[in-house]
């Protein structure tokens, strides 16, 4: 009997043996409910959150499930207190349902009295509630229902929300017939919406996020709003929507700082909506312009906080975030779920790479050294000047050089985050620059050259982490990026995966500065390639080809 590549460990940390033959099955696996903390070269950890057990739960899986795939791969025997952690961790989700009664007002109700008295008598919880209606019914203050499903989150008591939602203003929508059709997983993942009312659906980039959305918005059938990162990611949900269903220019309205147009349906990016004016949110009244059927939220791993203060007055919206990675930065993620809904369906990165819908892609980590002078600029600079240093070496751009160098003939992007360092880049490659403060007019004019292939290299900041369509890029080159952010390592190599014309492999590099903060960060956010099922390929410049 072989054993499995598995360690499970009382304190809720499962060890993956990487070099085992089942560790890919049991990676696969354990993505359904667990994250991955740390991805060194031999050993993964991973920690079995509840959150993570929730959002599994509501996706359709199982406790039985979760214990079935820890002990087909454990090693040992897993730890009869994990076991039974997880079995009443799970037993928690929808204990707790928040319905409406007869004339349709909000309730809590518990079949479990104990549970409801626990949590009515909490603190936070209390406001919230009215009068006892019985021993297993609350009834919840109309304007509190977001609210409420924080607060139960925040006390381990995750409510499952029936209480259904409003249809919206009635619109027909249909999907454009043409030489496509829905993909298998983007069907499931608007037939799980659908069945849920709200919540995410998590696909990797290049895998057709934005038309699960066109499809579920089809589904409703009701005016919709669309929530973006910003106006190029506005102007490419435009483009699709006309390329994918039978909506026409003049239903689909613009909402950002240079477009003021609420239409049928109506593409707002997240910083209108949370600009203020006079200390005031100046465009909340978008919120309730039209009788929405639905709110897209796109990168709901991006969602700024202020807006998560706008969704909880929307929970009689039907409610559908789309992202790469559940993963953010500022912890919130149990926000994403309280407000926006669970996961709803998740497909791995590597079975959609299997079925040739997103490329293949190679990582590279090449690691240079800081000069002499450098190195003591470094050793005496302040803690929040060391990561800028050491990422901003003029060293990288040699690298980068002689990367592009091996790459002849590839439409090649380079990615960094700070200006100076990009315009230095931008100008030793004679390559084209894009930053945030590019017109949008002319990004667009960019980007399309860049699909065309008239431009082979752009040099990128940030603003291109962001849904941008650019099909053809086979080389991102990283030369800095925002510390250890796992998310934003998600959206850079999620630029490479659109399929290839030819089939070929992408290449991922990103460039490291030994013993530096810039390689500690380096190692979070290969957390998320690691968990996708990547490997990275460590290098020393001179390993680089033609060096």
């Amino acid at each position: 009997m072989t054993l499995g590549p598995l360690i499970v460990q009382s304190d809720h940390t499962v060890l993956l043996e990487v070099a085992h033959p089942d560790a890919e099955d049991a990676r696969h696996e354990l993505a359904v409910f667990a994250e991955l903390e740390r991805a060194p070269e031999h050993i993964h950890t991973y920690r079995v959150t509840r959150l993570g057990l929730w959002n599994a739960r509501a996706a359709g899986h199982t406790a039985e499930e979760i214990l079935d795939t820890l002990n087909r791969h454990a090693k040992f025997p897993v730890p009869s207190g994990v076991a039974n952690e997880i079995a009443d961790t799970m037993r928690r989700y929808g204990r707790l349902t928040i319905e409406r009664d007869d004339e349709g007002a909000l309730v809590l109700r518990s079949e479990d009295p104990a549970v409801l008295r626990e949590v009515t008598s909490a603190k936070k919880i209390a406001p919230l509630l009215g009068n006892k209606i019985d021993d297993r019914t609350y009834p919840v203050e109309a304007w509190a229902r977001g609210e409420l499903k924080q607060q139960l989150v925040a006390r381990g008591w995750p409510a499952e929300d029936l209480a259904g939602y409003t249809p919206g203003e009635p619109y027909d929508i249909e999907l454009a017939e043409g030489d496509w059709q829905l993909r298998d997983y983007q069907a499931k993942a608007v037939e799980a919406f659908q069945k849920g009312g709200s919540g995410v659906v998590v696909l990797p980039c290049g895998a057709g996020k934005t038309i699960v959305g066109a499809a579920s918005m089809v589904a409703v059938g009701a005016k919709t709003l669309i929530l973006v990162t910003n106006a190029v990611s506005a102007r490419q949900w435009r483009d699709e929507l006309l390329r994918r269903t039978s909506l026409t220019e003049d239903e689909i309205g613009e909402y950002s700082g240079q477009v003021k147009e609420v239409k049928p349906v109506t593409i707002a990016t997240y910083q209108i909506l949370t600009s203020k004016r006079k200390g005031e949110y100046a465009h909340l009244s978008l919120l309730d312009a039209e009788d929405w059927g639905v709110i897209v939220y796109d990168e709901v791993h991006l969602l700024p906080a202020p807006v998560f203060k706008l969704t909880a007055d929307l929970q009689a919206r039907r409610r559908l975030g789309l992202t790469a990675t559940l993963v953010r930065e500022d912890g919130r993620e149990g926000d994403v779920f309280s407000l926006i809904g669970p996961k709803r369906y998740d497909a791995a990165w590597k079975d959609i790479e299997a079925q040739g819908f997103i490329a293949p892609a190679a990582c590279f980590e090449v690691r240079v050294d800081l000069g002499e002078a450098e190195r003591m600029e470094y050793a005496i600079a302040e803690d929040q000047d060391r990561y800028r240093i050491a990422s901003s070496t003029p060293v990288k751009e040699r690298v980068a050089r002689r990367i592009i160098a091996n790459h002849p003939g590839e439409s090649i992007l380079v990615i960094g985050q700070y200006i100076d360092q990009l315009e230095s880049m931008a100008e030793a490659l004679g390559a084209p620059l894009i930053t945030g403060q590019t017109p949008v007019d002319e990004r667009e004019e960019l980007f399309g050259a860049f699909r065309t292939g008239a431009e082979k290299i752009l040099v990128v900041s940030k603003v291109a982490n962001f849904s941008v369509d650019l099909p053809d890029a086979s080389v991102a080159i990283q030369i800095s990026g925002s510390f250890g952010s796992r998310q934003e390592e998600a959206q850079r190599l999620g630029r490479l995966l659109r399929p290839k014309s030819n089939g070929a492999t992408a290449s991922f590099y990103t460039l490291i500065t030994r013993d530096t903060v810039d390689q500690d960060f380096a190692q979070n956010r290969q957390r998320f390639l690691a968990e996708q099922g990547y490997a990275y390929t460590i290098l020393d410049e001179d390993q680089l080809a033609g060096s």
